[in-house]
């Protein structure tokens, strides 16, 4: 893994692919567990959460179904603060154990705006699974209940995540070179 330039941003290697498969393999082993026997719906976060979402789906060896809604919040390497609905959930979860599939939780704004929705429509249980975790971005109060990768406030592309759109499609996880 070398440096990547983007747009007007250069981005050093932070995350291997060999990791981040190892991590989504352990929580999927996780999953089997949890909800053996009680058929979870997946619900992932797009754009980012694909790469995710597809990875950790073909892990499971449970009964479980999986969809997907377009939230967004970032513009450039900041959030805007305002999360847009692209794509609405159509599927009912009412008494449906939940997990939502998010690529990154740094501020928790898109969690924070999208939970009580979900709540209202009184699921069995609802759990949230990320692969990468940033705690100290925390802006809003969001319960973390699967992370795969803790990292520290910096921005990071790859694997899903993006720069202004590019760099979804690389396989490792980068981050913003100071």
């Amino acid at each position: 893994m070398s440096a990547i330039k983007l747009k007007d941003k250069q981005f050093v290697p932070f995350i291997a692919e060999s990791t981040i498969i190892h991590k989504i393999q352990e929580l999927g082993a996780v999953l089997n567990k949890d909800y053996d026997g009680k058929c979870p719906l997946f619900i992932a976060i797009l754009n980012g959460a694909f790469m995710f979402s597809s990875d950790l789906f073909k892990e499971l060896n449970i009964e479980a179904e999986i969809c997907f809604i377009k939230l967004a919040s970032y513009k450039g390497t900041q959030s805007t603060g305002h999360v847009i609905t692209a794509i609405g959930l159509d599927i009912d979860v009412t008494g449906r154990h939940v997990i939502v599939l998010e690529d990154i939780v740094d501020t928790g704004k898109t969690l924070h705006s999208f939970l009580p929705q979900l709540h209202n429509q009184q699921p069995a249980s609802l759990k949230i699974a990320t692969l990468l975790n940033k705690p100290d971005a925390r802006t809003h109060p969001v319960q973390i209940d699967y992370s795969c990768i803790t990292i520290p406030n910096k921005f990071v592309l790859g694997y899903g995540l993006d720069y202004d759109g590019l760099g979804r499609n690389i396989r490792e996880i980068y981050q913003l070179s100071e």
